[in-house]
Formats: C-alpha cells, sequence, structure tokens
C-alpha cells in the first residue's frame, strides 16, 4: 500500500533544478510536488562502495537536496567493476572525496555532509540523527546490525540490500511506520546475534552488474519513501538470481510477534 511521503515540499526549484528533473514532472502520483519534496529530503547512504555508488549517483541525479554521506575507504583498482562513481584516477583516493565530486557534477544543488569516519555502534546515533531515511551499503554484519539499530531508535526508514556472487536481496526496514502498518526490522529477517559475517566478496565473487542494479533499486525505493509513490517494500523481499534471470518476494512477518516469521529469513539465506 502506498505511504504518506516522509517530506514537506521545498517552496521552489530552480530553474536549472526543474530543467534537469523535467522527466520526473511528467510522471503519474509524482509530478512537480514529488521533486520539491526529494529536494527537502536529508538522505544518510553509509558507503559509497559496489550499492552505494549506484544509489548515490542515482539520488544526486533525482535532485536529492541533501546527502549525508559516511566512508572512511580509499579507492582501489578491484572495486572498479562495480563501484561504478569511481574510475581510475580515482584509485588511491579517499572514496569520500571521489563519490562527493561525482554527486556536485551531476547535481551541483545537491548538499553532501561527507563524513570520512566508520560507523559503529559509538557513533551512528550522532552520524545518521537528522536523516529522513538511511540506505545501507555496507558489507560486514557488525555495521549492518549498527545502522540497523540506530534507525529502529531514531524511528526512520531504512533500505536495506545485499549481494553476493550471482544473488541479491532488498527490502524495506522501518520500527515506526505510520498508523496501521506493521513494524518491520533487521530481526524479522536475520537475527543479528545468529547470522554470523558473510564471506567477502575478495573470497567468493561478486556480480558488478548485478551490485549496480540493486544499488540503483535501493535509490528507486528511496525515492517512493521520500515523495509517497507507489508502495515500497516494507514488509517485503526481493530476492534477485542474477545468474538464473529470476526474481520473487517474499513476505517478511514480524518475528517477535509470531513463532513462523523466521520463514523469509531462512529462505532469503538459503537463495543468497
Amino acid at each position: 500500500m502506498p505511504l504518506p511521503p516522509l517530506v514537506e515540499p521545498v517552496a521552489a526549484l530552480s530553474d536549472a533544478e526543474r530543467a534537469r528533473t523535467a522527466r520526473h514532472a511528467a510522471l503519474a502520483g509524482f509530478g512537480p510536488k514529488g521533486q520539491k519534496r526529494l529536494r527537502a529530503a536529508r538522505i544518510g547512504v553509509v558507503g559509497a562502495g559496489g550499492l552505494g555508488s549506484s544509489a548515490l549517483l542515482a539520488l544526486a541525479a533525482a535532485g536529492v537536496g541533501t546527502i549525508v554521506l559516511i566512508e572512511d575507504d580509499t579507492v582501489d583498482v578491484s572495486n572498479l567493476h562495480r563501484q561504478i562513481i569511481h574510475g581510475v584516477p580515482d584509485i588511491g583516493r579517499s572514496k569520500l572525496e571521489s563519490a562527493t565530486a561525482k554527486i556536485l557534477a551531476v547535481s551541483p544543488e545537491t548538499i553532501v555532509e561527507p563524513h570520512e569516519i566508520r560507523l559503529d555502534e559509538s557513533n551512528a546515533l550522532e552520524l545518521l540523527r537528522g536523516c529522513d531515511i538511511v540506505l545501507d551499503g555496507t558489507d560486514t554484519m557488525a555495521t549492518r546490525t549498527a545502522v540497523a539499530t540506530t534507525t529502529e531508535r531514531l524511528g526512520i526508514p531504512l533500505v536495506w540490500a545485499t549481494v553476493q556472487e550471482w544473488h541479491a536481496q532488498l527490502t524495506v526496514f522501518w520500527s515506526a511506520p505510520p498508523e496501521g502498518v506493521e513494524p518491520i526490522v533487521l530481526a524479522d529477517l536475520y537475527d543479528p546475534a545468529t547470522v554470523g559475517e558473510p564471506p567477502a566478496c575478495s573470497a567468493v565473487g561478486v556480480l558488478g552488474a548485478l551490485t549496480i542494479q540493486v544499488g540503483a533499486l535501493m535509490a528507486a525505493e528511496a525515492i517512493k519513501l521520500v515523495t509517497g509513490a507507489g508502495t515500497p517494500l516494507l514488509g517485503r523481499v526481493v530476492l534477485i538470481d542474477g545468474l538464473n534471470g529470476r526474481q520473487r518476494e517474499v513476505e517478511i512477518r514480524p518475528a517477535r510477534r509470531s513463532p513462523d516469521a523466521g520463514d523469509a529469513g531462512d529462505e532469503a539465506h538459503a537463495l543468497a
């Protein structure tokens, strides 16, 4: 079901913004007001790697007003097959600096709030406070848990995805959705205490094109939530089998209230 928009629109867009986003204005259920809501939005993105790269480019191109970007790594040559916000000239450069430059090249009006630091339990609340929505582009369970726990505490939506080898998962968590909508959080899909650390992509590989696709889908979920357009993935996880060209959904039920709620997590884990 559609949800109310997350933010109120700004009063007006610049001529350059209107020209650049004119095709959004023509979208049914979106229009000029949706674009003004994007301009007013403050979106947190944790990580400018595989998922973050395409998500950041898509959010910038969409005309998001403020991006809070958290990243502490540097660009390595092995990143480039999937981290498309960076290029060969950026090898050895801070990912934060590289990503910020590309965002501003796409959307000069976008404000980037850079944080060159690794997010963890000690600083997550300070870093994410004030965001309307957060996208998790990290690749360790410890960081994912810190992001999820903090967004739950703040009551803001979390767009969450993971890609490994040929497979991907994508969903939305929200501990405090509008009245009448059931809260869904990370523990309803995976129990962070028992799931363990997934293998690194350096060990098992990852399809770059799939990472780019899923990052763009994360941006689309954020755009829908900000503007109130369409139906977000809250309560559903999309499972993508990139090798065999298959995609399906599994319902997520609240584990804390239903003894059978682990089914979605079990199936998602098995397919990933």
